[in-house]
């Protein structure tokens, strides 16, 4: 990633405060919305950096919200994004956010307005610490969960700031900024904002290397299986994934957090990959049978392998990653994965594999057997969904009933599914539908999140509505986490949840905001709401979907069993 240069470049001897130094970069780095909550220790940082001509401040309901849409506006844009807290009390509220960026590789700085240095320096009891005199606390667990961290003196900020947001760049993780009060409002040099950041290029002898191990192997390979993941995504190489697709002899598999990165009606698509939970028997055979198999960008988490139950040996595997890759016991450091990708595509061309035979395509989720009830169930549900989902929207699935269901289905053309399989967050996906929508304007959001994910981050609903967001959000209304009953106990008392209208909730979170609501409980219902909603351009649309407790996907259904094994409890009954 590299920046333009500013329409207008600095003098040599100009200053700008840290506040506005910190701005300039983000709105250089294509992340112009800033997402957060407004704090007295942060009140002079805020005032800078909304002074910087483009920056656009989200205000968010709280903070972990605002981590949360952050991440989803991070991963829309494929860049950089700033959650902006106070200290003490915000940047903690942001913590789980923040958290689940780094396990989801994601490039998040969380920006901490702090209490002057002064005051930090001799311990002097303040409002949103400890009251023990130690103002680090907070900074030592960020540690935890960023990649790097610093709290700012004005002496090096412009360096400190550079450093920290090339280190989220090039490792597509969090990191973590403290700036207290006097030193957001400090003035330094201004001139490096001339001179773009941007990741180094990839070391040339690893290059070099790298290409020599990958010819000497395909020479005795007689075709290709690559299993693509999430970090793919991450970097923008959707458009490498299908060139090397076009090639004869390769074959490509997704992972559940990569769903849709490559157009799943390409011949060459095996669809998605989840070990043992694999809903097709030829992926799954395609990719644990591989005579050769590439792993560019994977997470090998339980939920992206069905559990550990994948049956391809890792160790035997080429790896792609963010900076380095791997053949055999060879590793080559320093080697992007824009390279490594756009290599293997090149020397895949020069092989010259034979044509494989076309394969059997994934069963799509179909009508149920069973008649129409006038009970809404999650085959009808879904299938309804399969049939009407129209091309060229992100969809977004919260961890549960929602994701395990969206992963059935198979997503029409330019389209993208968002998830967050590996730090399953429940409630991460409404905060994210606001990131996403401010992220990918010209792709329309719809998500799918059920009852109990939705009271943890409804708050944003308002968010969304004030800020003129169209959305679909289609609410899976089962009294409770079905997710967690299908893995243990699904009678206990722990599992249900208070009952809300979920129809009324727009206006009262938003008064005077048209939006079209409809409670559906039929299949017949539901797919004329669903036609509905797509012809509804001009506003959100809610549709909630009445469902039984019991009922769920059967892919969520096969996780419970696999996890109630894996916990050591017995499966759940009735």
């Amino acid at each position: 990633m590299s920046v333009p240069t500013p329409d207008v470049l600095p003098a040599p001897d100009a200053t700008v405060t840290v506040g506005a130094y910190l701005a300039t970069r983000l709105r250089q780095l294509d992340g112009p919305h800033v997402f957060g909550l407004p704090g007295d220790f942060s009140l002079g940082l805020l005032d800078e950096m909304l002074a910087v001509p483009g920056i656009e401040w989200v205000g968010c309901t709280n903070e972990l919200n605002a981590a949360y849409a952050a991440d989803a506006y991070a991963r829309g844009r494929r860049g950089l994004a700033a959650v902006v807290t106070t200290y003490g009390v915000g940047e903690l509220s942001a913590m789980n956010g923040i958290a689940g960026s780094y396990a989801e590789d994601v490039p998040v700085v969380l920006v901490s307005g702090m209490p002057p240095t002064k005051a930090r320096a001799e311990g002097l009891l303040l409002h949103h610490t400890l009251v023990d005199g130690d103002h680090d606390h907070f900074v030592r667990a960020y540690r935890e969960v960023t990649a790097a961290g610093t709290v700012l003196r004005a002496a090096t900020a412009v360096g400190q700031i550079d450093r920290l947001l090339l280190t989220a760049i090039n490792e597509g993780k969090p990191v973590y900024l403290g700036i207290p009060a006097d030193v957001a409002v400090a003035r330094v040099p201004a001139a490096n904002l001339a001179l773009p950041l941007r990741r180094s290029p990839s070391d040339p002898t690893s290059i070099q290397q790298f290409r020599a191990a990958l010819v000497a192997l395909l020479a005795a390979e007689p075709s290709l299986t690559v299993l693509a993941g999430p970090r793919v995504h991450r970097r923008r190489l959707e458009g490498e994934l299908a060139k090397l697709a076009d090639l004869p002899g390769v074959r490509i598999a997704t992972q559940a957090g990569a769903k849709a990165m490559l157009d799943e009606r390409h011949p060459a698509s095996l669809g998605t990959y989840m070990g043992a939970m694999t809903r097709s028997a030829a992926t799954r055979d395609a990719v644990d049978g591989a005579p050769l198999l590439v792993l560019a960008g994977t997470t090998l988490s339980d939920v992206l392998t069905g559990l550990f139950t994948h049956r391809f040996s890792p160790e035997d595997a080429v790896e792609l990653g963010f900076e380095s890759a791997r053949i055999g016991a060879s590793l080559f450091h320093g080697l992007h994965m824009d390279d490594s990708l756009r290599i293997l595509h090149e020397v895949v061309a020069e092989r010259g594999f034979p044509p494989l035979p076309p394969l059997p395509k994934e069963p799509r989720p179909g009508v149920p057997d069973a008649p129409d009830s006038d009970v809404l169930t999650q085959g009808q549900f879904w299938a309804e969904v399969q049939q009407w989902m129209p091309e060229g929207v992100t969809a977004i699935a919260d961890a549960g009933t929602a994701l395990f269901g969206a992963l059935a289905l198979h997503m029409p053309h330019n389209s993208d599914l968002l998830a967050q399989p590996v730090w399953s967050s429940i409630g991460y996906t409404l905060p994210a539908t606001l990131g996403i929508s401010l992220a990918v304007p010209e792709h329309r959001s719809v998500l799918f999140i059920g009852d109990g994910a939705a009271q943890l981050t409804i708050q944003e609903l308002a968010t969304i509505l004030h800020g003129g967001h169209t959305p679909i959000i289609v609410l899976i209304n089962n009294a409770g986490y079905t997710i967690e009953r299908a893995i243990q106990s699904p009678h206990a008392v722990y599992q249900d949840i208070t009952s809300w209208d979920w129809a009324a909730l727009p206006s009262v979170l938003a008064p005077g905001v048209p939006v079209l609501t409809t409670t559906v409980r039929t299949r017949e219902a539901l797919a004329l709401a669903l036609v509905q909603a797509r012809e509804c351009t001009d506003r959100l649309v809610l549709v909630e979907a009445v469902l039984d407790p019991s009922d769920a996907p059967e892919l969520l259904v096969e996780l419970g069993r696999g996890a109630a094994r894996a916990n050591g409890a017995p499966p759940p009954a009735g």
